[in-house]
Order: C-alpha cells, then structure tokens, then sequence
C-alpha cells in the first residue's frame, strides 16, 4: 500500500507539468518563510538577501509558466534554459552570501548605505556592484536552522530547484 503510494507520487511528480508545479509551490513556501522572518520574527533583509529574492521569485514565476503551459520537447528544454538563468543568478548571490558570512571578522566590509537610497541615487550597475561587494550587514548570521544559516539554505535550494527543473525539463520523456 505505502509502496503503491509512492510510485504513484513518484510518477506524478516526474511529470513535467506536475513537478514544475510542485517546485513552483516550494519557491512559494520558500518566500512565505522570508515574508515570515522579515514581518514576524523582524529579521530586516540585507540587500543581498533582497536580490535573492528576486532572483527566487523570478525562478518560481518560471516553474509556474512551465507548468501551465503545455511544451513540448523543444518548449520544456527552452524552459530548462530559462529555469537555470535565475536558478544560477540565486547560487551566484547566495554563494557570495555564505563567503561574506563566513569571513573573518577583521575582513568584513564597512556597513553601506541602505538599498532604497542606493538605487535612488546611483546607476543601476554601480548599485549591483555595491550591493554585491556586500557590507557589514550581509556578513552578520541572525538566524541558524541545523547549523546552517539562512542565505546557506537558500544556496542548497536554489541548487536543488534549479538542477531538479533543468532536469526534468531536459530529459526526452514525454509527459502523460
């Protein structure tokens, strides 16, 4: 019975539109938790926890397109490519997240300007490069689950969302 259940779980979720869909509810649940650190338990975002929010939302805005939308061989590997774009951006961010975290206490950068006064008064492109030389902000831990902090988490699920959609996007099976 159990073992039944689970093949037939297993048979859902690799079906392109039904795992989309899936990882399309856990980049929800994932911005349901920052939302919920962010306004319940009043841990403000550093600006590089902002830019791995976009680049989360971008990632769950194309599983949903993805699972809406039924492609066929060559649509599901252009959405591959379209998941690993922000999928990578997300590692990129959160990676250099862990490093600032992570270094030594006498090599953090200096606290910077907050975000919104940032893209208010700089070009674009200098605001992205100042926010991700990071600042004293970005490298403090505020929150551990396991032993791992939250930008940690964050760069194992971008990891495990963004292999698992080019995956299943990729592969030659046709959807039931």
């Amino acid at each position: 019975m159990i073992i039944d259940t689970l093949n037939t779980l297993r048979t859902l979720l690799f079906q392109p539109r039904i795992g989309n869909f899936a990882a399309f509810i856990a980049c929800t649940g994932m911005m349901g938790f920052a939302l919920f650190a962010q306004h319940v338990l009043h841990l403000e975002p550093c600006p590089l926890c902002i830019f791995q929010r976009v680049a989360l939302i971008t990632l769950g805005g194309v599983f949903l397109l993805a699972a809406i939308h039924p492609a066929g061989r060559i649509g599901r590997r252009i959405y591959a490519v379209m998941l690993a774009a922000p999928a990578l951006a997300g590692v990129g961010v959160a990676g250099r997240h862990v490093w600032l975290q992570n270094l030594p206490k006498d090599q953090v950068p200096a606290c910077g300007p907050g975000l919104d006064f940032m893209v208010d008064t700089f070009p674009m492109l200098e605001v992205l490069d100042m926010v991700l030389s990071g600042s004293g902000e970005c490298a403090e831990v505020v929150w551990r689950f396991l032993g791992l902090s939250m930008p940690t988490w964050t760069l194992v699920c971008f990891l495990a969302l963004g292999g698992w959609g080019v995956w299943l996007n990729w592969t030659n099976r046709q959807p039931t």
